[in-house]
C-alpha cells in the first residue's frame, strides 16, 4: 500500500436528528452503539462524488498520477446507478488513461478487502503495475427512517488505497483471505430493486426498496465466525494477536468491536476507530480508519496490521499488512 486517502460529506447528522423519526434519542444510540453522529450526503452528491475524493487523495499520498494507473476497483453496494460500473465514474472524472480497467465489486461491508484482494492479484498476473481500490458507499439513500435497528448506525463517505510494487522486501501486504457464508445471506439484503423483485409502486409502498439487517443474527455471526477466522489466520502465518501492533475492523458499531477485540484479547490502545463521528460507513469503513491511521501516525513503518471486515452475503475478509 502506497498510499491512503478517504473523503466524507460535509453535513453532520446527530443521534437526535436521526432517532426522532426512529423514536430513539441520542442516549439510547450513544448507549447501544457508542456513535455520537455520523456523515450524510447532500441531494447533489453521490457514491462517486466521495469515490474520486478519497481516490485523488490517495493518488497524492503514493506519489503517482492516475495516468499510470493499470487497475480501478471500487467497493460499493450504493453504486451511482445499476449501469455503468461506479469504477468507471471514478477512474474518468481522476483522469486515468484510455484502457486502464475499471470494475465494482459487492460484498457490502466486506467489499473492500475483497476489492483490495482481486486488486493484488490482478497486479501479480500483470507482473506489476499500480491500482485504485476504493471502498465507498452512500447508504443513507437507502434507510428506513423509521427503523431504529438500521438507521442509527451508517453513514456515508469513502476511503481508498493505491498499491503497487512494496517500497521494501520486508513491507507490504503479507496474506489475505477471503470467505462467503451463503446460507446466512439473508440477514442483510435490500429486497427490491433487482431483476427478481423490480421497483414498482407497489414494493415501495411495502418499503422494499429499504436495507434491513438481522442485528442479532449479525452478532452472532461475528461472535462464532470472524474470531475463530482471525487466529486460525494468524497461526497459519505463524503469529498470534499478541504480535499484531494495529487491528482495524469493519466499523459495525462500537459495541460490536469492544466484544470482538474482547474475544481476540486485543485492547482498545491497539483498535483505531471511528465510528463515533462516522457510523458505520459500508464498505469504506475500513479504507477510512486505515487512512485517519496512518495521517494521525499512528501506523509506523514495520508495523503489523490486520485490516477484518464482515458484512453481507454474508461475507468476510481478513488482511495482513507490515506497513
Amino acid at each position: 500500500m502506497l498510499g491512503t486517502g478517504s473523503s466524507v460529506p460535509s453535513r453532520v447528522v446527530t443521534n437526535d436528528e436521526v432517532g426522532g423519526p426512529a423514536g430513539v434519542d441520542h442516549e439510547w444510540i450513544l448507549g447501544k452503539t457508542g456513535i455520537r453522529e455520523r456523515r450524510w450526503a447532500k441531494p447533489d452528491e453521490a457514491t462517486s462524488d466521495f469515490g474520486v475524493r478519497a481516490g485523488r487523495a490517495a493518488l497524492e499520498a503514493a506519489g503517482i498520477g492516475a495516468a499510470e494507473l493499470s487497475l480501478v476497483v471500487v467497493a460499493t453496494s450504493t453504486p451511482d446507478q445499476p449501469q455503468p460500473p461506479t469504477a468507471s465514474v471514478v477512474a474518468g472524472e481522476l483522469g486515468a488513461d484510455r484502457g486502464t480497467a475499471a470494475f465494482d465489486v459487492n460484498t457490502v461491508c466486506s467489499g473492500f478487502l475483497f476489492a483490495q484482494t482481486a486488486a493484488e492479484s490482478v497486479l501479480k498476473a500483470a507482473g506489476g503495475g499500480y491500482a485504485l481500490v476504493v471502498g465507498a458507499d452512500v447508504y443513507s439513500r437507502i434507510l428506513n427512517p423509521a427503523d431504529k435497528r438500521s438507521v442509527i448506525l451508517f453513514g456515508d463517505g469513502a476511503g481508498a488505497v493505491v498499491l503497487g510494487p512494496a517500497p521494501g522486501p520486508d513491507r507490504g501486504i503479507v496474506a489475505s483471505r477471503l470467505a462467503g457464508f451463503a446460507a446466512d445471506r439473508d440477514l442483510i439484503e435490500v429486497r427490491a430493486g433487482g431483476s427478481r423483485i423490480p421497483t414498482t409502486p407497489e414494493t415501495l409502498e411495502a418499503g422494499l426498496q429499504y436495507f434491513t439487517m438481522n442485528g442479532r443474527g449479525v452478532r452472532d455471526f461475528v461472535a462464532e465466525h470472524v474470531g475463530p477466522a482471525v487466529h486460525e489466520f494468524l497461526a497459519e502465518a505463524g503469529l498470534s494477536t499478541a504480535d499484531l501492533d494495529r487491528f482495524i475492523p469493519h466499523q459495525a458499531n462500537g459495541r460490536m468491536i469492544e466484544a470482538l477485540g474482547e474475544s481476540l484479547g486485543i485492547g482498545p490502545e491497539r483498535i483505531p476507530t471511528t465510528y463515533r463521528e462516522y457510523g458505520n460507513t459500508g464498505s469504506a469503513s475500513v479504507p477510512i480508519t486505515l487512512d485517519r491511521a496512518a495521517r494521525n501516525g499512528d501506523l509506523r513503518p514495520g508495523d503489523l496490521v490486520l485490516l477484518a471486515a464482515f458484512g453481507g452475503g454474508m461475507a468476510m475478509g481478513l488482511s495482513l499488512l507490515r506497513w
